[in-house]
């Protein structure tokens, strides 16, 4: 008869020993991807340098990338500029800049860096073409909101980029396959504010050149700091004295561009009371009211008329009060009471810009940069999930464009009337 233990006896745990062998060994391999040796560490760096060598796949799928960003920013389709990134080339040289960096080799830094500076030129080239062709197209549809938007720093980007930049380090350098989504990720906001740039400049639309470009170089530089950190935890550190001053200039010169790119400097210079912030510059409209000319008799002795041929010691006057021309009684009252109108100013605390909306939180109909001007209706503002929305009017592109700002991001100067409505032009009339 054979006998068997019940369902229900538990299942006895792991000796201790065993488990404390297993994490030592997770520890001995994760200590194990940075050799002590000197051969080792040449070995594997020499090994990850020939998978961050660009091949001719880089430029083929950066110029097939390029052509749909630049297609997706001509009609402001956002689904376009998704797919762009989904046939975006592997970004695999990034990484072996960070690489370089380390290790202090300067041959690598330079391949590496000039396969993306030649990939960046065919998105930018792109971007540029979309932009001339972007001119023959009907001024009502010239918004581009999608170029604005990616024009701009916005904080969740770099957030994105960051978890970007971390997970396509540690699954190259931990995996032997080739990490697409998180180069799609890093190549979302990477490449996408490179090929505004030169839609930017193409169009000739204010706002988005140079702007694309700084983001551009912001999001490289920040990215590129994250991946050498990254690789710090992964246990690659300079062994050399070229490595580590390659290291600590670079990482000098990235805190440098990301400080006065994002305008860190000013912040902290004003947190420091060395300096004030800027106020908004805000030029009032004056509006000039000619006042019409109104004809007033003036029975004056000295231009009083005598008679020729006639001697008289005392010169006749023939103007008399009622003049036959009857003054007119509107020049000086048609001035119609009218509303004021209010001029505008986008000062947006983030993203350089705001959005004029259909309705208040509707569809975006246009883009104004910092600084742009707009006209907004008095009195006419709605509240909507404790957010103030005003209506407003704005030409973009010489099209008048009317919908709804949120208030949040507009400033206000009061226009200032030059004229005196009791300052008539005065003329004599002799008959």
């Amino acid at each position: 008869m054979n006998y068997t233990a019940p369902p229900s006896q538990p299942t006895p745990e792991s000796p201790q020993e065993f488990i404390s062998a297993r994490a030592r060994r997770r520890r001995a391999q994760r200590r194990a991807y940075f050799p002590t040796d000197e051969a080792g560490r040449d070995a594997l760096y020499e090994h990850l340098a020939r998978r961050t060598y660009p091949s001719y796949e880089l430029f083929v799928f950066a110029l097939v990338a390029s052509v749909i960003l630049g297609v997706g920013y001509l009609f402001n389709a956002q689904s376009l500029l998704i797919f762009g990134m989904l046939v975006a080339p592997l970004l695999t040289p990034w990484i072996g800049i960070s690489l370089s960096v380390i290790a202090g080799s300067g041959r690598l830094f330079v391949q590496t860096l000039t396969a993306l500076f030649v990939s960046s030129l065919l998105i930018f080239g792109s971007g540029l073409l979309a932009g001339l062709a972007s001119r023959v197209l009907p001024d009502s549809t010239r918004t581009f909101t999608e170029a604005f938007t990616h024009s701009r720093l916005w904080w969740p980007e770099l957030v994105v980029l960051t978890m970007g930049a971390v997970i396509l380090t540690i699954s190259f350098v931990r995996s032997e396959e080739r990490p697409y989504l998180p180069s799609a990720l890093l190549a979302y906001e990477l490449l996408l504010p490179l090929c505004a740039a030169g839609f930017g400049l193409g169009s000739g639309v204010e706002g988005i050149w140079p702007q694309g470009l700084q983001v551009f170089l912001v999001h490289f530089v920040w990215a590129t700091f994250f991946g050498i950190i990254t690789l710090f935890f992964l246990r690659f550190y300079p062994t050399t004295l070229s490595g580590a001053t390659f290291t600590g200039l670079a990482i000098i010169a990235i805190l440098a561009i990301v400080t006065y790119s994002t305008g860190f400097n000013q912040w902290i210079k004003i947190q420091a009371g060395l300096a004030t912030p800027e106020p908004a510059t805000a030029t009032p409209t004056v509006f000039t009211l000619t006042p019409l000319p109104t004809i007033t008799p003036s029975p004056v002795v000295a231009q009083a008329t005598a008679v020729i041929g006639v001697p008289t010691q005392t010169p006749s006057i023939t103007l008399t009060p009622k003049a036959t021309i009857k003054p007119s009684q509107t020049s000086t009252s048609t001035v119609t009471a009218e509303p004021t109108p209010i001029i505008g100013f986008v000062k947006a605390a983030e993203g350089g810009g705001a959005f004029i909306r259909e309705q208040p939180g509707g569809k975006v109909i246009a883009t104004l940069g910092n600084g742009a001007t707009v006209t907004i209706f008095p009195n006419e503002f709605q509240e909507v999930n404790n957010v103030v929305w005003i209506h407003v009017f704005a030409f973009v592109n010489d099209v008048r464009v009317e919908g709804w700002m949120i208030q949040a991001v507009l400033v206000t100067a009061t226009p200032i009337a030059d004229w005196q409505p009791s300052a008539t032009s005065e003329f004599t009339a002799t008959p």
